[in-house]
């Protein structure tokens, strides 16, 4: 059972978080930067998939990845030609390297030449397929290396997809404080699943939100239904909650 005191505490620490001012310490303020729709989306893809690590240096590395490409994501991924490319090649991000985001540009002009949003690409009967239907797509190239797989979770391995259900965050929700954009309207907020970094299962456990043991797909769907009970309407935006608890350090 949910106490009333747990869910005075979500929303206490919600209304703190889910505000302006979070944008610039986050990996979100890479795609803030554009007002293109298609911008915001390659922009936020590749902000969430670097989303690991310390946040600084996360964002620095985005910094390179969009000076290179002139501050014009989209056009850059339509119009590139050969020579554009060489300052990639000593891309370096953790374990995401040259190799990684060399596929990415090229798998990305491949989906924006069939595709005018990637909202297609995620659009299902649900998060979970629609989250799967994106992986196939996404590597459907022959050239696909196998190595790149690893930086794009999917249901199917029973990852929790952390970082791309933190990008579906971004770009599905709306709401009056402005930090997430709203762009994409053929899936709903009250469908989301909430992304499951350290912070934010530390968090849920301690306020008995996650009963289940591992951090996977399961422990993902279970979380999201008990937060589905305070609001089914828009039950990630608890996710600037449990999350900004984690930066406080919160003692329960």
């Amino acid at each position: 059972m949910i106490t009333q005191q747990t869910i005075d505490l979500l929303n206490f620490y919600h209304d703190k978080y889910n505000c302006r001012n979070f944008i610039q310490d986050d990996p979100i303020q890479i795609p803030h930067r554009f007002t293109k729709k298609q911008d915001i989306e390659i922009a936020g893809l590749f902000a969430a998939t670097l989303a690991w690590g310390n946040r600084k240096s996360i964002i620095n590395s985005c910094n390179k990845l969009m000076t290179w490409m002139d501050n014009q994501p989209y056009d850059f991924i339509l119009q590139h030609q050969p020579k554009d490319v060489k300052p990639f090649e000593n891309f370096v991000h953790r374990t995401f390297n040259a190799t990684d985001v060399l596929y990415f540009i090229e798998a990305l002009k491949h989906q924006y030449t069939q595709h005018h949003s990637l909202e297609s690409l995620f659009t299902h009967k649900n998060i979970e397929q629609g989250l799967i239907q994106f992986h196939h797509a996404f590597f459907s190239l022959e050239d696909a290396p196998h190595r790149t797989r690893k930086h794009v979770s999917t249901p199917e391995r029973k990852s929790s997809c952390k970082r791309l259900n933190m990008y579906l965050r971004w770009m599905v929700r709306e709401d009056k404080n402005g930090v997430d954009f709203g762009i994409w309207k053929k899936i709903h907020p009250k469908d989301l699943l909430i992304p499951l970094d350290v912070h934010v299962e530390n968090y849920a456990r301690q306020l008995n939100l996650i009963k289940r043991k591992q951090r996977d797909w399961l422990t993902v769907c279970e979380l999201t239904r008990n937060l589905k009970l305070i609001d089914n309407t828009d039950p990630v935006r608890f996710d600037f909650a449990l999350f900004g608890m984690g930066i406080e350090k919160v003692i329960l």
